[in-house]
């Protein structure tokens, strides 16, 4: 059963088009035509989505896959994505899922009420919008977590925050977490590699710490394409010097993919070199995805040095924080604990 409702940010224009105002790309529509997220197509000079409660992926994820590693650590989240996302990018995992409409795949019909009775049946800590971009399935997001929000159950964001502000605004109260891809610190790459912009996702960050949304933020290291030093550099300044010190920055292990299918693994000592980067810069929480068993997927103290939580990929080994302090030193810790 696919469902399909009215847009919520969009414009009408003459001759029946349309202007949708939910993302930067802010797309002009005629009659029949989809925008470039796949999920929106204008309908008689209605803009409707028909990602609206009809995810193709609905999973029990530990929290910690998103990745979100300093909130709620060892709970489980309840993971949906529809088909469709308003990015194209050349490395992108879910390719198969993100580049289709909903139209095309088949999915379940889950409205956010049985969402909701979903997370609870599963004892999930929180409901995650994950694996495309929820920008794209973004009705359906805000929706669920109103309702989430309503029965005790936290909302995250995992998303690429290619995003207007006033949608983002209206969707930041119900937001607990998020992480948000910052997948290079160079417009022209962003514009070549996904189809994007950079302010815009600035923007979004700035306004989901206003909102005190819990933020980690994932910056893929692809070889070629974003691992220039003096562009992490760089972003890792702009980071620091807008209060993000204390988030936790995950430089992550690309592997060949989609259409990047001959670019090489990142070099683990080309993520290391970036580690060390982001600390000399000030991040205090700096973080290695992709490369299991490596000891920069543990958390240490900034004070003391020793290890507050040690992980293995998905999970947690060792868990030395005492009411959200180093258990050794007394330190807070950044992040939202039990």
């Amino acid at each position: 059963m696919k469902t399909k409702i009215e847009a919520k940010y969009y414009k009408k224009l003459e001759d029946n088009k349309v202007q949708c105002t939910l993302c930067p790309h802010n797309c002009i529509l005629k009659p029949n035509q989809f925008g470039i997220c796949k999920t929106r197509i204008n309908e008689n000079g209605i803009l409707y989505t028909v990602a609206y409660a009809n995810p193709v992926a609905v999973h029990l994820d530990p929290i910690e896959k998103k990745p979100l590693i300093h909130f709620y650590p060892r709970t489980s989240a309840l993971s949906i994505a529809t088909a469709g996302c308003n990015l194209s990018c050349k490395n992108c995992q879910n390719w198969e899922i993100s580049q289709s409409s909903p139209l095309d795949l088949d999915s379940y019909y889950l409205p956010p009420e049985k969402v909701v009775e979903l997370a609870k049946q599963y004892k999930a800590k929180s409901i995650a919008y994950t694996y495309t971009d929820p920008v794209a399935f973004y009705e359906y997001t805000l929706e669920t977590a109103k309702l989430a929000h309503k029965h005790g159950i936290k909302n995250v964001f995992i998303s690429a925050g290619f995003i207007n502000e006033e949608p983002l605004r209206e969707l930041a109260p119900y937001l607990d977490a998020a992480n948000i891809d910052l997948k290079s610190f160079d417009d022209k790459i962003y514009r070549r590699l996904n189809a994007g912009r950079l302010e815009p996702v600035l923007r979004t960050l700035k306004v989901l710490k206003e909102y005190n949304v819990w933020i980690e933020i994932t910056n893929l290291v692809i070889p070629g394409w974003t691992d220039d030093m003096d562009m992490i550099r760089k972003m890792c300044r702009w980071l620091v010097e807008n209060g993000f010190d204390e988030n936790p920055l995950h430089f992550s292990r690309f592997h060949p993919t989609y259409k990047l299918p001959d670019t090489p693994p990142t070099p683990v000592s080309t993520l290391e070199k970036a580690i060390e980067i982001a600390k000399q810069e000030g991040m205090k929480y700096v973080f290695i995805g992709n490369v299991w068993g490596h000891e920069a997927e543990s958390t240490y103290c900034p004070n003391c040095g020793r290890k507050v939580i040690g992980r293995v990929g998905f999970s947690v080994t060792e868990y030395n924080l005492d009411h959200g302090k180093c258990k050794f030193c007394g330190t807070p810790i950044a992040g939202v604990w039990e």
